[in-house]
Formats: structure tokens, C-alpha cells, sequence
């Protein structure tokens, strides 16, 4: 009986790998308080020990936020890899999105968004992380749409889709979207195969000091085999205008043929041969059927 014991125990499969993603609209640094305050936001990261962070509204050497490169001072302050990408240029420096990784990040590009004249440009950044945890390399995007158009969110959401619906790596995407649940940008979304991983709870997440709107996310695809273990909107009421939102999903696939992982330049997303680690290989067939093909970026 005891040697049953150990056998059962040495055949029973290991825990599915999960994954923990952070969104946070950080409004530049500024607080609810009028403080400008990156380690009070460096604190309300860590506290929930996330993998993955998709930071929106980020100052890189603008007047305002005193010339601080913000995403590089919450990378050191959270211990985490990071990455900045510019939506505009802005006050002297740059304003736009950062994702901050517990892993490494592989490579990264800063996708423009369609806008109109007389709004701000808008970008979602696409960074390539490569997780020690049993997942495969994986994107993770971080991105903030338009707020001063429905139409122009929805022709955002369309380029998203065209970026990564079908991407052939895992795609994890997060950020604060400026679009209520039911809307057309968020039907556009949709349509495209992502899933919301607060479809259910919908919380709201905005202003932070009471929230009664909820617009910002966290999405997966159809075709990447996650469950959505648990969703939380942090009762943070003063360290920015936004409260942070923490998905934490757990990995349901399995080790099939997929996407390896070759030399990529820094700031690129480039094209991989196939070769065997965990990935869904059921986002993008290449037209023969024999599996994933293609690339993220398309020049």
C-alpha cells in the first residue's frame, strides 16, 4: 500500500501555471491628493505581487513630472523588467504606456493607434516576456483608447484586432480602454474572439475615490486556453484617479507544437520558427493545417 501511495503521488499532475496581470491607468504619477508619488504607486503594485503590469498614462522627461523617466523609477522601485512605449510626444518628453514584467522581456514595439485630428494619438505596446513558470513566451499588451470619441475607440479596437487576434503567440491584453461594457468598441472587441475576464463581476473601476464606471480590462483570446481564476479592483482611492485591476488566470493547454524563440532585435517583434514548447497553436494555422504561422508585426 505505501509503494501504491508513492506511485499515485509521482503520476499526479502538477498544478496548471498561472498567471497574474496588473492593470493601472497611473495618471502620470499624480495622485487623487494633487501629490506626484511613483513609490505610493510602486507600493499599491507590489502588494499584490503581480507578473505582468500594463501601466497606462506614463511620463517619460516631461516638465510636468520634473524630467523623471516614471517607468524606468517603477521598475527599479518594484524589482521588475520594464519596457516604455510612446503614445506622443508631450511637455518636453513623452507620454504613453509601460509594461512592467517579473520575467524577462524578450522584445517590445509601440503599435500607433488610428485617431482624428484634434485628438491625442493613442498606442498599444506589445511586449514579448518569456516566463520562468512552465508557460510559453508569451505578448503581453498594454493600452489606453481614446477618450474623446466612441468612433474612434472603435476604429482603435479594429486595428487591436488586426494586431493580435490572431497572433501566434499567446496574447494577454490589459489597459484602460475608455469604453463601457456593451459598447461598440467593446462588441468590436469581442467579435474578435477576445473574452473579459470580468464579464460576469464587472466591476467598476473609475474615478478611484468611488467607482461607478467600469473601463479597464483585462482580455484573453478564445483560442488561448485560460481560465479566469479570480478578479480584484484594488480599493486604492488616492494614489491615482484609476483603481488597479488584478486578473489572475490559470493556464488549461497543453505542451503541443508551437513557437519557439530565435534571436529578435531589442524593440521588435519578430517572426520564430516552429519548434516544441507550451503553447495553444489553435489562434493561427498557416494555410497547410500543420500549424501556427506568421508574424505579429506585420511591416
Amino acid at each position: 500500500m505505501i509503494g501504491l501511495a508513492i506511485f499515485v503521488t509521482m503520476m499526479t499532475a502538477p498544478d496548471p501555471p498561472t498567471l497574474r496581470v496588473l492593470t493601472y491607468n497611473i495618471h502620470h504619477g499624480q495622485g487623487e491628493d494633487g501629490v506626484f508619488d511613483l513609490e505610493r504607486i510602486a507600493r499599491v503594485i507590489k502588494s499584490v505581487k503581480p507578473d505582468l503590469v500594463a501601466l497606462q498614462e506614463v511620463d517619460k522627461g516631461t516638465e510636468r513630472s520634473s524630467g523623471v523617466d516614471q517607468a524606468a523609477v517603477l521598475g527599479e522601485l518594484t524589482g521588475m523588467h520594464v519596457v516604455f512605449g510612446e503614445a506622443m510626444p508631450y511637455d518636453g518628453g513623452s507620454y504613453g504606456e509601460a509594461v512592467l514584467s517579473r520575467w524577462p522581456i524578450v522584445s517590445f514595439e509601440a503599435h500607433a493607434l488610428p485617431y482624428q485630428e484634434r485628438q491625442e494619438p493613442r498606442s498599444a505596446l506589445a511586449a514579448r516576456v518569456k516566463p520562468d513558470s512552465g508557460l510559453a513566451e508569451l505578448l503581453i499588451v498594454g493600452t489606453h483608447l481614446c477618450h474623446q470619441s466612441d468612433q474612434t475607440r472603435l476604429w482603435q479596437c479594429g486595428m487591436l484586432n488586426r494586431l493580435f487576434a490572431n497572433a501566434t503567440l499567446t496574447v494577454v491584453m490589459a489597459g484602460d480602454l475608455n469604453a463601457k461594457p456593451g459598447s461598440r468598441p467593446m462588441k468590436e472587441l469581442l467579435s474578435g474572439g477576445w473574452i473579459d475576464v470580468d464579464a460576469v463581476g464587472a466591476q467598476p473601476t473609475s474615478p478611484s475615490s468611488s467607482p461607478r464606471l467600469r473601463i479597464d480590462y483585462v482580455l484573453y483570446r478564445k483560442c488561448d486556453p485560460w481560465r479566469a481564476v479570480s478578479v480584484e479592483v484594488l480599493d486604492e482611492p488616492v494614489a491615482s484617479d484609476h483603481a488597479p485591476m488584478l486578473a489572475v488566470l490559470e493556464w488549461r493547454g497543453g505542451r503541443i507544437w508551437g513557437l519557439g524563440s530565435r534571436g529578435v532585435g531589442s524593440g521588435r517583434l519578430a517572426e520564430t520558427p516552429k519548434a516544441a514548447s507550451w503553447t495553444h497553436g489553435l489562434c493561427a494555422q498557416d494555410e497547410s493545417g500543420d500549424g501556427p504561422a506568421g508574424r505579429v508585426v506585420e511591416d
